[in-house]
């Protein structure tokens, strides 16, 4: 899978849903802005250090899931070099990875189409299940890790994943497949606030300007290329 692959079908999804969510009011030139009156608005920067959920063997076979889905290439670094891993370590150990906005009480029953995915089970706990569940698929096959594979047999093992084809015991690998590629893409277009997206990579590759005040300078420009180096929170909210 190339670069551009797996980042533009999110950009236009975001687009997308940013048209269709907008609200009716109007912000002008003379609305205040709460600009620095909430410190508490901004998220904390990445905590340096080692791990926080995955352990070190689950980090590398994430690292390496990660970087067949956005790899190196003439465009940029891979994932697990753009911080990736510890995008996903860090949002894992957090109110993403324990499912804190989704409602879990029950009953459990099978949804629609209509209504989304629903799982039993919070993200981080799908990753520790889907790793284990590869991770003796992969040994049972081929004696090896994951990790250990070379890329073709890597590949060929993403696309059964991400069709189903491929049965693991507690896992199901599309829905797997489509978590793993979710988180990857949003770790390369983050904010660096959270951990990936390092050096800004992703936005560099995609043109986006990042996190700044007024674009009101840049709205008439239509079809031009602003070359505009991006900003992010981190500059604003050193660790």
């Amino acid at each position: 899978m190339k670069r551009r692959e797996a980042l533009i079908s999110l950009v236009q999804l975001t687009a997308l849903g940013v048209a269709s969510s907008a609200g009716a009011s109007v912000i002008g030139s003379r609305t205040p802005m709460p600009v620095g009156t909430q410190p508490d608005a901004l998220p904390k920067p990445p905590r340096k250090g080692g791990l926080v959920y995955l352990s070190a063997d689950e980090a590398r076979e994430v690292a390496a899931i990660f970087d067949r889905l956005i790899p190196e290439d003439e465009l940029g670094i891979g994932a697990s070099q753009a911080g990736c891993v510890e995008f996903i370590d860090r949002e894992l150990a957090g109110a993403f990875g324990q499912a804190t906005s989704v409602y879990r009480l029950g009953p459990i029953v099978p949804g629609t189409p209509e209504q989304g995915p629903q799982f039993k089970q919070t993200p981080a706990e799908r990753y520790r299940t889907g790793l284990k569940d590869l991770a003796a698929y992969c040994q049972a096959r081929h004696a090896k890790a994951f990790s250990a594979l070379d890329g073709d047999t890597q590949d060929a093992l993403l696309r059964d994943m991400e069709s189903g084809t491929l049965k693991l015991p507690n896992t199901g690998t599309a829905d797997f497949f489509a978590l793993l590629l979710q988180n990857v893409r949003e770790g390369y277009l983050a904010d660096p606030m959270y951990g990936g997206n390092r050096g800004m990579v992703g936005w560099k590759l995609i043109g986006f300007p990042g996190a700044r005040y007024d674009y009101r300078p840049y709205l008439q420009k239509k079809g031009v290329a602003l070359n505009i180096e991006p900003v992010s929170l981190l500059d604003r909210n050193p660790a």
